[in-house]
This record gives C-alpha cells, structure tokens and sequence, in this order.
C-alpha cells in the first residue's frame, strides 16, 4: 500500500484529530491547516485546529481561521495527528511533547531538510507548497472542494512561490490554482487581503530595516537586521517582518540575501527545524537566487528549509554573526 492510501486509511479510521502547523505560520502553513482541517471536519471527524502563534491579520480572510486554537486543553486525547509544513517536530511549540505521543503522527511537508518523524511522512521536496500536497491528499479522498478550501489552497501556494516568483514555482501550482479559481477564488481579492494592504508600522520598519543593509565586499551577499528596538520603535508586530528579506534579495548582483531577526527574549519559534522555548535569540532567514544551496548553509547552523529559501536559530551576539554570515559571502 503507498503512503497516501495508509495515510488515507488512518485518517477515515480516526476520531479525534489534531492538526497542527509551524509557530510564526506565513500563508502556505495557514492555507494548509485551514484546507484540511475543514476537509476533516465535512467526513464527520473531529478536528482541532493548533498554532501556537496568532494568525497574522493578513490571513485571518479565511474561513476556518476562527477555529485555529493557540493552546491545547489539559487532558486532551487525540488519535491521530497531522503536522503541516514542519522540517522538524519541535516547529510546532510548546505542544511538541503532547503530539510526540498522540499514537499516530502524520507529517505533511515539502522541506528537503525534514528529519523524517513521525510515523507515517508523506514529503515531496519537488511540491511548490505544502497546500499542494494538501489538495492532493483531498482529491485522492475524494472530498468536495468548497470555496472555503480553495481559498484555503490557492492563498497556501500563491505565498509560498511569491506570487509565482519563486524558484519553487511548478506546472502544478498554475494547475491547481487554475482548478481552485475554477471553484469561484477571487485571485484579485485574495492579492488585496494578503499583499494589497499594510500597516503603518511595517511601513515604518521597512524603512529602518532599508537603512540596515550591508553589502559584502564582493558584492554576491546582502545582509538586513531588525532589531526588538526597531520593532518597539515603529510599534510594528512579529508578523510584520514577512516579507522585508525580498527587498534585499532584489539587489542587483546579489546571489544571497541574509535577514537577522532578533526574537522576542530567545522564545520565538522562527525557522525551519528550530527548538522552541530555548535561549537562542536570533533568526536568520536566507534566500538565493538559485546558485546556491542555502539549505546546506543553515543545516550547518542546526537548521534547514529549501535550497533557495532557509533560515535558523543561533544563540550569539549581533555582531558575531554579522561576521559569520560575511565569511560565507567569501566563498560564492
């Protein structure tokens, strides 16, 4: 039997089943926990939606959103868990030792640095998103599309290719976001929910964080920092961040941008394969422009992601960092 008939089996002979996705979650992590746990939930099963992080105001248009819980009551008993978009178990929180003994964990991902936990993993590093997978693994179950899961869908891989941008970008994103407008998506009205409108302090931290890019010597990297000075200072949120690593990736000549990001008091759960809830008070984020593989660079640091986009947590000061990441800039 393959991997999505077992995973299709455990789901349909399941209960209770919690769905859960990556702290900080951007659109294809939302996008994904919506579309399945709403596709659960129209078989009968009951479905607890988690983040453990607040749904960012530009992705709570969706239907279902209203559902996602940030905390797991005590005692709760599931059958079955699904962890969305997660390279590593420990990206979902606090929660990661409750789901660890759910007696069956499904992992749902498309990172090529997932560590493979779980029992059952269906990964495909070639899916331009995890909503790919997602509509996949609903079609295999033959489970209605409504308009709710495909907005769900179509704003889940329009994130996470860029707006079709990104290197990520395949023939099955344009094929199954042609089928999600097919089911009445508005592409113009989603554009406007997610990148049509921005706070007043983003606009403002965009600017301090323009002000924070250095160019290495050779001039193939680009690094930004935002500071919880910077944040304070705009009165931007976390969430406002998403996003500001392009400006400094469009940089001519430049083949990898670096964002450093410090956290919240070392307790934010940022990037791919991260320990939450340990004092590791910076993020850094990179982005390629394809010749090189930035994935290796952050699985050296601990973390992990994409061969174009990747990130990691590091406990060090600021400006040792700074030096680190320039070190890599001698070596493109």
């Amino acid at each position: 039997m393959e991997i999505m008939e077992q995973i299709i089996d455990k789901l349909k002979n399941s209960k209770r089943v919690l769905i859960a996705s990556h702290t900080n979650p951007d659109g294809d992590a939302v996008g994904s926990l919506v579309a399945l746990g709403l596709s659960l939930l129209t078989l009968g099963k009951e479905a607890v939606l988690f983040n453990e992080s607040p749904i960012p105001a530009v992705y709570r248009f969706l239907s279902g959103v209203d559902q996602v819980v940030n905390r797991l009551k005590e005692g709760c008993i599931f059958d079955t868990a699904v962890v969305l978009d997660c390279g590593d178990l420990h990206r979902v929180g606090g929660a990661a030792p409750i789901v660890e003994h759910i007696p069956v964990v499904i992992n749902i991902d498309h990172h090529v640095t997932n560590t493979r936990f779980g029992h059952f993993q269906l990964i495909d590093p070639e899916a331009c998103a995890t909503a790919e997978i997602i509509y996949r693994l609903i079609f295999a179950m033959e489970i209605p599309v409504t308009l709710e899961i495909a907005n769900a869908i179509y704003t889940g891989i329009l994130t996470d290719t860029g707006s079709f941008r990104f290197s990520n970008t395949n023939r099955r994103a344009f094929e199954i976001c042609e089928k999600m407008v097919s089911r009445g998506v508005d592409p113009y009205r989603i554009a406007q929910q997610v990148y049509g409108t921005y706070s007043l302090g983003r606009i403002k931290l965009l600017n301090l964080a323009l002000d924070s890019i250095e160019i290495s010597k050779n001039g193939k990297l680009s690094m930004m920092v935002v500071t919880q000075q910077m944040i304070r200072e705009t009165r931007a949120r976390a969430e406002d961040t998403d996003g500001l690593i392009n400006y400094a990736r469009g940089i001519k000549d430049v083949k990898v941008a670096v964002l450093i990001e410090e956290l919240n008091h070392g307790r934010d759960g940022k990037g791919v394969g991260a320990k939450n809830f340990s004092p590791l008070p910076y993020h850094v984020s990179l982005r390629s422009d394809g010749s090189v593989d930035v994935a290796a660079i952050a699985a050296a640091f601990g973390g992990g992601g994409h061969s174009s986009a990747a990130g990691f947590n590091i406990g060090s000061t600021l400006p040792e960092i700074k030096t680190k990441i320039i070190g890599l800039a001698e070596e493109m």
